[in-house]
């Protein structure tokens, strides 16, 4: 069970942006909690961890309804599932998935843009290759990620937990990270990456300044 630091305020009059991150912090260490209570109970059928560099997948098992957003019944803290849920090679544009639980994933190889992943869940989901462009990540918890090599062109990251996941070779151009939380180790590999410039379209709020990037 990892170790965490308790913050403690020395006073009740935070300011908006204090109390905004002081919720994340939160938000973050209640998921590291439960992480480590389920740790021991049940198959593991996650597929994906942030800092994993090579991963092997199994053949696509096509049917007529893989395509769709199904939301897990099981929690996304150890982001089990009673099978595989593969999205590869779909055309998922427009679609919502709104505060569905979509731990352990395979979201890589296929086409995204404009979906509405507002509030959800990816604990440990493969997202590499992907197109997210103009997605909506606003409020949700994306931690363990791994999303090498996707577009995320004008995506919003507004208010997500970003937590040990990993952007390497991801097109970041014009996406808004406004009051997103990372660890240190994270938000250092994500300012060095060279596409993190320009202003999202809808917000207008400059990309690398929003992630915290000097």
């Amino acid at each position: 069970i990892g170790k965490f630091i308790v913050l403690a305020c020395t006073s009740n009059a935070l300011n908006p942006r204090q109390d905004q991150v002081t919720m994340l912090k939160r938000k973050a260490a209640a998921i590291f909690t439960s992480i480590a209570a389920v740790g021991a109970i049940g198959p593991q059928f996650a597929v994906a961890d942030g800092s994993t560099t090579k991963f092997t997948l199994p053949p696509i098992t096509e049917s007529p309804d893989r395509c769709s957003f199904v939301s897990s019944a099981m929690g996304q803290a150890n982001a089990a599932r009673d099978k595989l849920y593969d999205l590869r090679k779909c055309d998922m544009r427009k679609k919502s998935a709104e505060n569905f639980d979509l731990a352990g994933a395979i979201i890589s190889d296929a086409d995204f843009t404009g979906v509405n992943f507002k509030d959800a869940k990816l604990s440990k989901a493969y997202g590499r290759n992907s197109k997210f462009i103009d997605a909506n990540f606003q409020g949700a918890v994306v931690d363990r990620v791994s999303f090498d090599g996707s577009d995320f062109t004008g995506a919003s990251f507004e208010n997500a937990v970003l937590t040990g996941t990993s952007f390497e070779t991801a097109n970041l151009e014009n996406v808004d990270f406004t009051d997103a939380f990372f660890g240190d180790f994270d938000l250092k590999r994500i300012c060095k990456n060279p596409t993190l410039k320009g202003e999202n379209p809808k917000t207008g709020v400059p990309t690398r300044e929003s992630a915290g990037c000097e």
